[in-house]
């Protein structure tokens, strides 16, 4: 009898972890400081990601159930990396932190130095960090979950074998809850009765108010994470945003994490499911068909318009609608009812159009009136609007990188990251304005933004009530009655633009590396065609003389425009891998997708490679100490 013979170590490229900075300091850990030196022995997963940013909260949904089984080896790291002004306030990281239910540590890096030391390019990445301290892993963007689960899976038995590996509890202390009557409440409306109805994000309800916006007439919903249709006592939510006041007195619900919208008649109690599957959308899904047979991806708010539900659907930078496909005064039975993109191609950006070749970013906010549909484009820092043929134009806002607080002509107003619009009697909307904390105005007959109110903590959504406006003060947890003024407020003007560095390049010639390495026990998905998928584009358009477009090669030579000394590339790349088994017949597939927007700029001495990494490692990594 012999003895068995070992299974071979995998064999990976491993980089040396650089140590963890950020002057923020951290949080969920009891006020302890940590380095990577006291974390050694464990599996770390680094999740760069920053709190405006729809695919972070994605990711964070998505690592819940790995954290939940790998406790006692795995520790999950949270480095708030901050795109926007407002989000490299600690205040704003702590708030962000309890708001979207983050259960495990988080280092606040408002300086993004813990950013530039891993090479990071886009908001989300996570980094895996094998328990002797080298990198072994990188991946952007959704949809990596299962992927780091099966290498964890294999660095458990590795380091095991090793006598590296280190159980037990980890530095994660949850804070003290707080008993406010909201927590991170997101958008409300006014009911028939003249209460009104509050969506209490955090806590995964909806609240009843009476006409005094302060008073709870009852909570609706269990008060935990889930998905559950019934009474209004029993029912369940997952972080639930948008609501919108349906033809026949019922209220459509943005159930925002459960990725579907739900009805709650107030008459009776009850709630049922109008629209989604519980499973996000993803690339390749069908875009448009029975209503509870299409996957949704974050939807966030909902607006009756034009004889249909519109969706602000965030997951995806596009509108969607809901027809009822029946008479809009019985809405109980939604039996025929669809779903279907209206605007919006998915890529993330800024760009008017017809509806179907308009890009959005995040469309959080949602405000109808007779001929136009506004919309709050979160993270252009815009105010958009679609006409009843469906073209989308833009009030105010320049794209991505841009936002500030600035009255004046809409041409050169600046916002930051509005989350919420509602329309005034006049004609003109109400922003609110979140991330700059406050309420503006724009009028559509003047073509002038101005400032109505101050110092209010990010508020997420106004109503109308008579001459008075009643905001959701979102990060003070109440609704704020405020008295339209007449004369708007006096505002100093900033501007700013994402504190990301530019990434040095040459003119002329750039190779586009975006690395891609199926994850262990799969290959590519090439039974339909091919499995990968690249669009390029850049702001301003002339910045790219060659290489623009759409193609199935991850690797591409762009040629740049040397009269163009700065831009932005856009990169969208998607990936599928499945379950290598041939005795399969039906093997598990996965989505990795990202989309990049890569600030450059063109100096002589720049590089003549970019490098992007969706998943796996760089082979040619620059970074110091790299053991093979």
């Amino acid at each position: 009898m012999t003895d068995a013979t070992p299974a071979p170590t995998p064999r990976r490229a491993r980089v040396r972890a650089p140590q963890l900075t950020g002057k923020g300091g951290w949080l969920n850990t009891g006020e302890k400081q940590y380095t990577l030196a006291d974390l050694r022995g464990r599996i770390v997963i680094l999740d760069f990601w920053t709190f405006c940013c729809i695919n972070c909260l994605h990711v964070l949904d998505e690592l819940r159930e790995l954290e939940r089984k790998h406790r006692d080896t795995v520790v999950i790291i949270g480095v708030h990396s901050p795109k926007f002004v407002h989000e490299a306030e600690h205040q704003a990281v702590a708030d962000a932190v309890e708001r979207y239910g983050v259960e495990h540590p988080v280092l606040d890096d408002p300086e993004l130095a813990t950013w530039k030391q891993y090479a990071v390019r886009a908001w989300p990445t996570l980094v895996v960090i094998d328990p002797e301290g080298y990198v072994v892993a990188q991946h952007a963007g959704e949809g990596h979950a299962h992927a780091i689960e099966r290498l964890v899976e294999e660095l458990e038995t590795e380091h095991a074998a090793k006598g590296t590996l280190r159980r037990g509890d980890g530095p994660y202390v949850a804070p003290e809850p707080e008993p406010t009557v909201l927590r991170f409440p997101g958008k409300a409306i006014a009911l028939p009765s003249g209460n009104f109805l509050v969506s209490d994000t955090t806590r995964h309800q909806l609240v009843e108010l009476a006409a005094d916006g302060e008073t709870v007439v009852r909570r609706i919903g269990q008060g935990d994470r889930g998905h559950t249709d019934s009474t209004w006592v029993r029912s369940r939510f997952n972080e639930p945003q948008g609501l919108a006041l349906l033809p026949d007195g019922s209220v459509a619900v943005a159930d925002t994490v459960n990725h579907m919208i739900r009805r709650f008649d107030p008459e009776t109690g009850r709630f049922t499911t109008l629209a989604g599957t519980g499973h996000q959308w993803m690339q390749g899904e069908p875009t448009s068909g029975p209503a509870r047979e299409v996957s949704l991806s974050s939807p966030w708010d909902v607006a009756w318009w034009n004889g249909k539900l519109w969706i602000a659907m965030a997951g995806v930078h596009q509108l969607w609608a809901y027809d009822p496909a029946t008479d809009p005064a019985d809405l109980a039975h939604p039996a025929e009812a669809t779903v279907a993109v209206t605007a919006g191609t998915t890529n993330e950006g800024l760009v008017d159009g017809p509806g179907p070749e308009a890009w959005f970013a995040q469309p959080s906010g949602l405000a109808a009136t007779a001929d136009r549909l506004w919309v709050a484009d979160s993270e252009t820092s815009a105010l958009r609007w679609v006409d009843l043929d469906g073209s989308v134009h833009t009030a105010v806002g320049t794209g991505l990188f841009d936002f500030g607080h600035r009255d004046g002509a809409a041409e050169q107003a600046l916002l930051q990251h509005p989350l919420g619009v509602t329309a005034l009697p006049d004609g003109s909307v109400a922003i609110s304005d979140t991330y700059n904390h406050a309420l503006r105005r724009y009028d559509p007959a003047t073509g002038q933004v101005t400032t109505l109110a101050t110092d209010l903590r990010e508020p997420s959504d106004a109503v109308l009530v008579g001459d008075e406006i009643l905001v959701v003060e979102s990060a003070r947890h109440r609704l704020t009655r405020l008295r339209l003024p007449e004369e708007a407020v006096r505002v100093e003007s900033v501007a700013h633009r994402t504190q990301r560095a530019a990434t040095e390049v040459a003119p002329g010639e750039l190779k586009l590396d975006v690395i891609f390495q199926a994850p262990a026990g799969q290959k590519l998905d090439t039974r339909y065609g091919p499995s990968t998928r690249l669009l390029v584009s850049a702001t301003p358009p002339e910045l790219l003389v060659g290489g623009e477009g759409a193609g199935t090669d991850l690797n591409r030579a762009l040629t740049l425009n040397s009269a163009v000394p700065e831009g932005v590339l856009h990169v969208s790349a998607m990936a599928a891998s499945c379950d290598d088994d041939p005795s399969n017949e039906y093997p598990a597939c996965h989505v990795h997708q990202q989309d990049w927007g890569v600030p450059v700029r063109l100096t002589s001495g720049g590089a003549d490679r970019l490098p992007l990494v969706l998943a796996g490692m760089d082979d040619r990594d620059d970074r110091d100490d790299q053991d093979a």
